[in-house]
């Protein structure tokens, strides 16, 4: 197998299973055993066992040869020996303590460059089955039967309803014509009831006497007496 085909496929094992920080490393000018060494972390002895199975599953499903396997008993150093290309997938503390990449990492591998070629097949993938998508995606157009014309028909027919008025209850009829209750009379202290006051009554149009005053009755007398006075005067000229 193709050396950058087989180290793509490893990286997108480790990438599937959560694997952290995954670094690649050309060795040809170090080594004639094998040309890719890949360093990559496992949270727990779990994940490490999980990772290198992902790295052999995917290598089989694709025709790669897998040399051998060592440490998934314990888990927390799993080695996978692909010939080419080999596989350590350590605990954080494990790579902290070895430092691979000091012995193997004068020549990193960009993962990006590495991955480029299978995001191209995938993406011409995704645009082929656009056209695909799209017309399972689109309904049928609806036909228009006999049937539903003679539906539509009926229902444009039918009268409107028209709103109706709120009903009058009789309890409400009952009170309306009911005049309305003077105020009761309350009682007193002592016992007694007191009456409500009466309303006075307003004059309409009657002729009120009113009584005279001292002044007008002196200045009347005085006036009478002067006329009395004056009587036989009147008298005497006339004869």
């Amino acid at each position: 197998m193709d050396i950058k085909k087989l180290q793509t496929l490893v990286v997108d094992a480790l990438e599937d299973v959560k694997g952290q920080d995954i670094q690649l490393f050309d060795t040809t000018h170090l080594t004639s055993l094998f040309d890719r060494v890949v360093v990559a972390s496992g949270t727990s002895n779990r994940q490490t066992k999980a990772l290198a199975a992902s790295v052999r599953d995917k290598v089989k499903e694709n025709g790669g040869e897998i040399v051998g396997m060592e440490g998934e008993g314990t888990g927390e150093w799993v080695l996978v020996d692909l010939g080419d290309m080999v596989v350590h997938i350590m605990q954080p503390a494990i790579r902290a303590y070895y430092r691979l990449e000091e012995i193997w990492g004068d020549k990193p591998v960009k993962l990006g460059a590495a991955k480029r070629t299978t995001k191209k097949t995938s993406a011409v993938a995704e645009e082929e089955a656009k056209p695909k998508r799209a017309a399972r995606g689109k309904a049928a157009p609806l036909e228009v039967t006999p049937d539903m014309m003679a539906i539509q028909t009926t229902l444009d027919d039918e009268p409107k309803k028209t709103t109706r008025k709120p009903r009058v209850t009789k309890a409400a009829e009952e009170a309306a014509a009911k005049p309305a209750r003077k105020p009761a009379a309350r009682k007193a202290a002592d016992g007694t009831v007191a009456k409500a006051p009466r309303a006075a009554k307003i004059p309409t149009g009657a002729r009120v006497k009113v009584a005279a005053t001292k002044t007008a009755t002196a200045s009347a007398k005085q006036a009478a007496t002067k006329r009395a006075a004056a009587a036989p005067r009147r008298k005497a000229a006339a004869e």
